[in-house]
């Protein structure tokens, strides 16, 4: 009676996990168990089921552990009770990766296989494919083959999923098996249909002939796809087959489409939907396609079942991304939605209306938001607040609306990630609309005042310090940063300094008393605040414009790693010529130096993840990488600093015997070839394996690193070092390569040579291009304030050219960004929509340290587009070279 009661308290308090506290070292001795007789049922479950939900929480059983309670298993196939039979089943399929022998229960599991308990029948199947491995699998084929078209559906989806999962080790064996699967597609059950076109499809996928033939088949044959699963994985098919079909223009025009489309008045609703997101989805779907499509998501919006009101608003938010002006139809159905009681709906139905709008509805729209925004969860909230950035861009003159409502959900509760991406919408706002700088730093200002973020902190502080100087009363922001010094952890001081600092030197009638503020920061307890306060004070004191012009408001963006190295390596050999800072490379664009300067480094707490979209300090770019490879070659290492690595150039087809790839690294006076061979032939050894270079004129080789083996299947490098030419103009040119190496025949199995005799033989390899951006290192720098500068630096340069190639402003923009490698400026890569005129502005070092800014002015008009390209440069061969490089 008394545990009775015991047992009613436990209930009412809720119970518990029985198996929350169980170690591993017990539950294994109560394995031993399984080796009394006779064997206690009850028991015995309760104990695998202890050692299951270990497994499944992370416990790691060593070898000799999940040995002995594999075998210990395995005495309890002498009980007859099927609940302690299918555990026993689970256990083998959990314990087979990591206890060895475990082919002892074959013989069992095939008896039960093809024995007549169906309720053994496709566990055991499950199990047996788990432990079987190419050698066992021939001598149990013939049972799998009849398993796959057993009358029981159980057993044959058991049979074809098992099937799925033994391709990965002897996908040949389950090639096999294609008549049996396709027998299974005719199956009554709607399961084994749908595992059956998994299997047939899985099959042929490498084959795109087989599988065109495959789905042309069943869908004439498609009244007998009983399956609604089967018919949604036809349809998935089917799709891809027709984005895959380059000759047609649109998908109307291949004879699949028919089925899609005939798909939608399917009597299943998953299959219609399926159909209509099929549709939805080609990729040069226009808005005819689209119709029939729109039609039954519009019936979907008001369906009775939340989950189709939920598909269809999805699936036009989607559409509204591409084809905005196509669900206009929709709208009315859509403005329904905003009232749902599921709250995911009404957030899909309002950001899709937002993209699809009108400048007049924005008030209306912006108000039914605000009326449930706080019931959402952070990741729908993320959707709306992407979509405010859209209508940011699509209505500019609604930023003081829109600003305001960002403001009021950036005071509401929310994560980080919630969080940022408001930070970032003002941000993205404040940057193409001038207008609304100064409302959106205000937010911004207010916003740090609480800010339980630091990484955000941080970054806001940045923007403060770039554009607060720009506006037009400063001192305005100087409190609220100031403010940071006094109340926020060690990393918002830091760059609340630096902040602080960007408008003493961009603002002189400022300068003294942000000296005074600064002076006090050098009491900080922490180093880097302190460190930082005397280092921007010394350089705003000197009053040396130049100075605070490259150590402040314009300084360099060092790879610290590659910093790092340098100094080690200016230790250990010491010289008597200074360290030149013009010698470490650049931090690549995007990364996570100082958020705000590189005096220090700004190190983020444990706490904070990276905002989304950036890269941590420590990750590895592709120059740090090459960096490090190349620095353990002798005759390259006294090259000095490596300038740039280019990305991977392939020389040859993927399919070839021989496969090269090329990376260009470039130094300041060298240039190294790195030529990665791939041998493909398993009966050939290579051996001496060089390229022989033709280079254009100007160029002079150096050294030739050979690749002294290069066995089957296994990559192998070539180098060659150049010398640029004394004359820039010279330093962009093609050159020819030929792959030479010795051949000796080998044992295809073991890779051992036939004989110590080889012979010579030649490999043509595609020419290689030395480009302008090659040569050129993007920099994060000020655009504005360098063009502005004293133009005695530069040599100036400008020509109007025509662009008749392209159609659009965006395509001649990414086009020139991609050809010239600079990095553009303030954002100016994005065309405005609407726009017909655009002002792209870049900048980029050559090796040697040579700074060059381009301007290029492009207008759209009928007859095509005219380009005004003004080039600043501080050698004029450059700029003359970028120039005929544009024409």
């Amino acid at each position: 009676m008394s545990s009775f009661r015991r047992d009613k308290k436990e209930d009412e308090d809720g119970g518990g996990n029985p198996y929350l506290n169980i170690e591993k070292t017990t539950v294994l001795q109560e394995a031993r168990t399984f080796n009394e007789t006779p064997v206690n049922p009850r028991k015995c479950t309760q104990i695998l089921t202890k050692i299951l939900y270990l497994l499944n929480q992370g416990e790691q059983l060593g070898s000799t552990e999940a040995t002995e309670a594999f075998f210990a298993m395995t005495k309890l196939f002498q009980s007859r009770d099927v609940i302690l039979r299918r555990m026993v089943y689970l256990g083998i399929k959990e314990l087979s990766s990591v206890a060895d022998d475990v082919i002892i229960v074959t013989s069992s599991l095939t008896k039960d296989m093809t024995g007549k308990e169906d309720q053994y029948r496709a566990a055991a199947i499950r199990a047996l494919c788990s432990i079987t491995d190419v050698t066992m699998l021939q001598a149990i084929e013939r049972y799998m083959k009849q398993a796959i078209v057993d009358r029981n559906s159980a057993v044959s989806s058991a049979a074809l999923v098992s099937s799925l999962h033994l391709t990965r080790i002897a996908n040949d064996v389950v090639k096999r098996w294609v008549n049996e699967a396709q027998e299974a597609v005719n199956s009554d059950s709607v399961m084994v249909q749908y595992h059956a076109l998994g299997v047939l499809y899985h099959i042929r996928k490498s084959d795109r002939l087989a599988v065109t033939k495959l789905a042309a088949k069943l869908t004439r044959m498609s009244l007998t796809l009983k399956s609604p699963y089967a018919v949604c994985m036809l349809i998935r098919i089917v799709c891809k087959l027709i984005d895959e079909e380059e000759m047609i223009n649109h998908p109307h025009e291949s004879p699949l489409f028919d089925f899609v489309e005939d798909s939608l008045r399917h009597k299943s609703e998953m299959v219609t939907y399926e159909a209509a997101q099929g549709i939805v989805n080609l990729k040069r779907t226009t808005h005819r396609e689209l119709g029939p499509a729109l039609s039954i998501l519009q019936v979907f919006c008001a369906s009775p079942k939340a989950v189709l009101r939920f598909g269809a608003a999805r699936t036009l938010n989607k559409i509204a991304m591409i084809h905005p002006t196509a669900i206009g139809v929709c709208n009315i159905d859509l403005e329904n939605l905003i009232t749902d009681s599921n709250r995911s709906i009404a957030t899909l139905a309002i950001t899709t209306l937002l993209k699809t709008g009108t400048e007049s509805s924005v008030d209306r729209l912006m108000k039914q938001i605000s009326s449930f925004v706080s019931e959402i969860s952070d990741e729908f909230k993320v959707v709306v607040v992407q979509a405010i950035k859209a209508l940011c861009f699509k209505f500019p003159r609604k930023h003081l609306i829109l600003m305001s409502f960002l403001s009021g959900m950036l005071r509401d509760e929310g994560g980080l990630e919630y969080k940022a991406s408001i930070a970032d919408t003002i941000i993205i706002i404040i940057e193409e609309n001038p207008e609304a700088k100064e409302i959106g730093l205000a937010h911004l200002c207010e916003f740090i005042e609480d800010c339980e973020h630091f990484s955000l902190a941080v970054r806001i502080l940045h923007l403060l310090g770039k554009e607060g100087p720009r506006t037009k009363t400063p001192s305005r922001y100087i409190r609220f940063i100031y403010n940071r010094v006094i109340l926020e952890c060690a990393s918002v001081r830091a760059a609340a300094v630096a902040s602080l600092a960007q408008f003493g030197a961009a603002c002189p009638d400022l300068r003294h008393n942000i000296c005074v503020l600064l002076s006090r920061c050098q009491m900080d307890t922490d180093n880097e605040v302190r460190d930082r306060a005397t280092y921007y004070t010394s350089i705003l004191k000197s009053g040396d414009k130049q100075l605070i012009n490259d150590y402040i408001i314009d300084s360099p963006q060092m790879s610290i790693p590659a910093l790092e190295r340098a100094l080690k390596e200016y230790l250990d050999n010491p010289t008597d010529v200074p360290f030149d800072l013009n010698s470490v490379p650049l931090a690549p664009v995007g990364s996570v130096i100082d958020t705000t300067t590189q005096s220090g480094i700004l190190q983020t707490t444990a706490e904070e993840t990276p905002l989304k979209g950036t890269k941590k300090l420590h990750s590895t770019d592709r120059e740090e990488m090459y960096m490090e490879k190349l620095s353990n070659i002798p005759e390259i290492q006294q090259l000095g600093p490596l300038f740039k690595s280019s990305a991977v150039v392939e020389l040859t087809e993927s399919e070839t015997e021989y496969t090269v790839r090329c990376i260009k690294h470039s130094y300041p006076s060298h240039l190294v070839l790195q030529f990665d061979c791939l041998n493909t032939l398993n009966d050939q050894l290579l051996e001496n394996v060089r390229v022989q270079l033709e280079p254009p004129e100007g160029f002079v080789i150096l050294k030739e690193i050979p690749c002294e083996k290069l066995p089957y299947n296994e990559t192998g490098s070539v180098f060659i070092i150049l010398r640029y030419p004394d004359s820039i103009k010279l330093s962009v040119g093609t050159f020819g390569a030929t792959l030479k190496f010795v051949v000796k025949d080998c044992d295809p199995t073991t890779g051992i040579p036939d004989s110590d005799e080889g012979y010579d033989d030649e490999y043509m390899l595609e020419d290689l291009d030395l480009t302008l951006g090659d040569q050129i290192e993007k920099r994060q720098r000020d655009f504005d304030y360098s063009w502005d500068s004293d133009p005695k630096e530069y040599i100036e340069l400008q020509d109007t050219f025509s662009l008749s190639a392209f159609n659009t402003l965006e395509e001649a923009v990414k086009s020139l960004i991609q050809f010239l490698g600079f990095r553009p400026h303030n954002r100016t890569e994005k065309v405005p929509e609407g726009k017909t005129t655009h002002t792209l502005c870049c900048s980029g070092v050559f090796r040697g340290n040579l700074q060059s800014l381009v301007k290029a002015k492009l207008a759209l008009g009928e007859g095509g587009i005219t380009m005004q390209l003004t080039i600043r440069s501080m050698d004029e061969d450059l700029a003359e070279l970028i120039m005929s490089a544009v024409g």
